[in-house]
This record gives C-alpha cells, sequence and structure tokens, in this order.
C-alpha cells in the first residue's frame, strides 16, 4: 500500500513526432516527414490534450518542461508561442522553470535560437552524435560536422549558454582516437552539459535488421573510461551513466531518475503521475501515430492506456532510474517518491551490497563501479520471484 505524505516534483514533456529522416539506430516514435509539418493543427491537438490531463494536476507546479522528439526544432518559433501561452494560461510554472528544446543541427534556422529564447526557452539539447562526416552518414544524420560547429556557435550568440550536446561512442568501425576526438571538439565548443552514450542496437530499427559492425566490448569499454576521465579533466562531473555537467545538472531529467512525476503530452508521450487522494500511481501514454493522434484531439481515443503500479512496479521502476545516478539515492527520497519504505527493497539492496554493486552508509545507497558498469545484472535483483 502507498502511503504519500508529500508528492514528487512535476514535469511537463511535450513530444514532436517528425523527423527529416528515421535515423537508422533511433527507437523513439519518430516518423519521416513526407508532407508539409500540419504545424497549427499539432499545436491545436497539444493544447486539447493538456487541458484533458489537467485535473489530474491541480493545485501543483510545473518545474522543467522538455520539447523532445522527433525533432521539435522543426516547429517555428511562431507556434511555439502559441503553445507556450496556452501553457501558461493553464498550469502554475515555477520561479526558476527549466524548458529544454531538443535541436537538430540539419533541422534549424540560425536566427531562430533568439527567438526560441523570447518565447521562454532557457536550454537546448543539440543533437550532434558526431563530428566525424563519415560517421554521420553511416548513423543516417541530415548535418555535417560544419552544420555542428554551427548550431552551438548559434546557441552562444543566442544567449543559449546552457546547451547540451548529445554524443554517441562504440560507432560503427570507429576506433578509440575518433571516440576521444569527437569529445574534444565538443568539449571546445564550451557546452553547459555533455550527453556521452555508447550506441546500441534496439528492436524495431533498420540497425537491428541490418546491423553494423561495432567495437568489441573491450575497445567500447575503453572509449567510456579514457572519455570520462579527458571529461572530468576538463571539469565535466558525471552526476549520471552517460550525463556530464559543469555547474548544474539538466533538472528535467534528473526528475525523472529520482522517479518524479511527469505529465506527457503529444504522440506517443508518456506520463507518470501520483495522487495523494488515491495514493496510487499511474503510468499514462497517448496513442503513437500523428495522424491518429490528430484526428482524436480532444476525445478520449487521444489516450493509448493508462497503468496503475503495483508496489513491486514502483520499487523496480524507481531503481531503473536512480541506480543510473553516480551519487545513488536516500532512503528518505525512495520513501518519498515511492510512497514505500526501505524495508520493501532491502532484500535485494542487501544481495547487491554482498556482491560489491552498492555501497549502503547509513541511509544513502550508491552504486559502485561495477553496479554502473553491470547495471542490467543488478536491476534484475529488483525483479518479482
Amino acid at each position: 500500500m502507498f502511503n504519500f505524505s508529500t508528492l514528487p516534483p512535476l514535469s511537463l514533456y511535450i513530444h514532436f513526432p517528425w523527423c527529416v529522416r528515421k535515423c537508422p539506430y533511433c527507437d523513439f516514435n519518430s516518423h519521416a516527414l513526407k508532407t508539409d509539418l500540419p504545424e497549427a493543427a499539432y499545436i491545436e491537438a497539444l493544447i486539447s490534450d493538456l487541458e484533458q490531463e489537467l485535473p489530474l494536476i491541480w493545485g501543483r507546479s510545473i518545474s522543467s518542461i522538455f520539447l523532445g522528439g522527433g525533432t521539435p526544432s522543426l516547429f517555428p518559433p511562431e507556434a511555439l508561442d502559441k503553445l507556450f501561452s496556452a501553457l501558461r494560461a493553464q498550469l502554475v510554472f515555477t520561479p526558476d522553470i527549466e524548458i529544454t528544446l531538443e535541436a537538430n543541427p540539419g533541422a534549424i534556422e540560425r536566427g531562430y535560437f533568439s527567438e526560441y529564447r523570447a518565447v521562454g526557452i532557457n536550454r537546448l539539447s543539440i543533437g550532434i552524435q558526431s563530428f566525424n562526416d563519415d560517421h554521420l552518414q553511416k548513423l543516417g544524420r541530415i548535418h555535417n560536422r560544419r552544420d555542428a560547429y554551427n548550431a552551438a556557435e548559434a546557441a552562444h550568440a543566442a544567449g543559449l549558454d546552457n546547451f547540451n550536446l548529445d554524443l554517441m561512442f562504440a560507432l560503427p568501425q570507429q576506433t578509440l582516437a575518433q571516440a576521444l576526438s569527437d569529445l574534444e571538439e565538443a568539449i571546445a565548443l564550451e557546452p553547459a552539459h555533455i550527453s556521452w552514450y555508447q550506441l546500441t542496437i534496439e528492436p524495431n530499427t533498420l540497425f537491428h535488421r541490418q546491423p553494423p559492425t561495432l567495437p568489441c566490448d573491450e575497445h567500447s569499454w575503453k572509449m567510456q573510461q579514457q572519455g570520462r576521465a579527458k571529461l572530468a579533466a576538463a571539469d565535466y562531473t558525471q552526476y549520471e551513466i552517460s550525463a556530464y555537467a559543469r555547474g548544474a545538472p539538466c533538472r528535467h531529467n534528473l526528475n525523472y531518475w529520482h522517479f518524479g512525476d511527469y505529465l506527457g503530452i503529444g504522440a506517443g508521450a508518456h506520463g507518470k503521475i501520483s495522487q495523494a487522494d488515491t495514493q496510487t500511481i499511474c503510468r499514462r501514454w497517448k496513442i503513437k501515430q500523428p495522424a491518429a493522434y490528430l484526428r482524436h484531439a480532444g476525445s478520449e481515443k487521444q489516450r493509448g492506456g493508462i497503468q496503475v503500479l503495483s508496489e513491486n512496479d514502483a520499487s523496480l521502476e524507481f531503481m531503473m532510474n536512480a541506480l543510473r545516478l553516480r551519487q545513488g539515492f536516500s532512503a528518505e527520497l525512495f520513501m518519498r517518491h515511492t510512497g514505500l519504505p526501505l524495508s520493501f527493497a532491502e532484500k535485494p539492496l542487501r544481495k547487491a551490497e554482498e556482491r560489491g554493486w552498492i555501497q549502503w552508509k547509513k541511509d544513502h545507497i550508491m552504486p559502485t563501479e561495477d553496479g554502473q558498469r553491470f547495471l542490467n545484472d543488478l536491476l534484475e535483483l529488483f525483479l518479482p520471484d
């Protein structure tokens, strides 16, 4: 039985499902744009979607917003301005709200960044993936090295210095030197945040059907270790398996990793909401296909489904997120965000401690180096018997 005395922080995720071209490694709900962008209709559908969800969050304030995709930067500033006018009219924003826009270097107008900032966006996440033109081509990206530089320079020029560069390593036929070179180029552009993560082959992707030749596990591990050292030497602090920051971490992602609440609007968007009156945690999602989402705007059919989490679900999902964090979590955070006593998860936590995968000091639990390297094995301990 859950027992919430207070509710977790609340974020808003807004999904934009279109891309210029679908990347062969991408398993997100994104669709190649084959006709004109239904800009006005989609903004109206998002507003209707939000209105349906409002009763779930009455009285709660929004601490972060993330516009993800797909490629949200396909939408011009005037479209986002209309959306944000509706958001501000119906939601309570915290005074220091973090608002992030995902941007593809091949799908932005350089002048837009200043206009996005005027709308209220104060953080960018730019999908670079690599500075090597050959690797970008193999990844199916629509931008080149120069576009990546232009995007970072445009962010600085617009006063949006709080931006993230997304980079991947262990790319098809990538060498250690090439992986580290990508990092060096990213660091030279002085982003506030770098996401540095290993390319993985996901089901339902072109790479899964036609697997490329990737570096072996040993070489991938060397890339990760030496890349981590290079980032640390440049004053980027690792706070999550793939996240490095100079200064403040990404507040929106931290809310996910702390098992906070988030409202999801847009085609295929997922949300997770805790409710004190019913003492429940529910996952909710919207239908994935953009055409169907638009067709059912404002109706119950826009919703894809609802799942009420069990105690086991909540404990497992908390660990799946919080054990990604280098500093781990406190017992108090677990209790506050799951509504459960830490004793609920004590048995698997003790097993993890015995295997050297976590450190448990007083009321704080932190994954070890081996615990994060073998995270999947660690999380299996929390699966129901």
